[in-house]
């Protein structure tokens, strides 16, 4: 893009987060030093408990984050970090994913990005996603909108389900789970990274994109600040406004699509969604 990111942010963004948005910057640029250091698909890997992929780009990526966003009385919530408590006492929380498609980072699929968000009383109100392998930036905050590689964005405007691009998680794809929306009047292409996913839809470059199985907040955040921040519609399966730093992060699932196709995607997923005693 013409300006860098911390001069795009200065020139088309007035915001009551300003300062946030230029943390968000200066840990995006961080971040992408870090992963010029590293090559996509040719990466050493290790696994944690549950068979996650983890990689030393994720462990320097959290490093760099932590040094440019984090600051007295805020709170901290990564996939690398191990949590601390005292989160849920802090009015203001960064809730991050270092490298947010570890699978497909190690498989040297460009579907992989650092995830960045922002929480205050419990409501994602920015956040920044960058995709090393696209060179694509998203960045923005509740009161001033998104910011596509420097430039002002939306959620798209479509308004009915019918031609529509939907997202759809590509490990989920594998195992069957979208079987039941392969033959709708939508085009469904998978795609791994939620946050990416979620990237995509602020931006209007995609139309849709949904889970129906568990993410974590670290996964989703800074996407959800995103959709919001670009007009977009974002909902739990809970049929209910995302609430962040909570206790226990796991979510039971997540929705987001342009502003006018809310009531087109609740019909369409309704049939299949199964939320769980512990996610309510």
């Amino acid at each position: 893009m013409g300006l860098s990111l911390p001069d795009a942010i200065q020139e088309n963004m007035t915001s009551s987060y300003a300062d946030i948005l230029q943390r968000i910057g200066a840990a995006l640029e961080a971040a992408r030093a870090v992963f010029s250091r590293f090559t996509p698909g040719a990466i050493e890997t290790e696994y944690k408990i549950g068979h996650d992929p983890v990689t030393e780009a994720d462990r320097a990526v959290d490093a760099v984050l932590r040094d440019n966003l984090l600051r007295d009385g805020e709170g901290w919530l990564s996939e690398e970090t191990a949590d601390n408590p005292a989160r849920l006492d802090k009015a203001r929380v960064w809730i991050v994913d270092p490298l947010d498609g570890t699978r497909e980072f190690v498989q040297g699929i460009p579907e992989f990005c650092v995830s960045i968000g922002f929480a205050e009383n419990g409501r994602p109100v920015a956040g920044g996603i960058y995709n090393p392998a696209t060179q694509e930036t998203f960045i923005g905050a509740i009161d001033t909108g998104v910011l596509y590689n420097g430039q002002p964005a939306r959620a798209s405007q479509r308004t009915g389900i019918d031609g529509a691009l939907i997202l759809a998680s590509r490990s989920e794809v594998k195992r069957g789970e979208w079987k039941q929306f392969q033959d709708g009047p939508f085009k469904v292409q998978a795609m791994g990274s939620v946050a990416y996913k979620l990237a995509l839809v602020s931006a209007g470059l995609a139309d849709v994109t949904f889970t129906l199985t568990p993410k974590n907040e670290w996964d989703v955040v800074a996407g959800v600040a995103l959709v919001r921040s670009a007009g977009g519609f974002v909902g739990t399966l809970e049929k209910a406004d995302l609430i962040a730093n909570r206790r226990d992060p796991l979510l039971s699932g997540l929705l987001a699509s342009g502003p006018f196709l809310k009531d087109g995607l609740l019909t369409l997923v309704e049939p299949y969604v199964r939320v769980s005693e512990r996610a309510r």
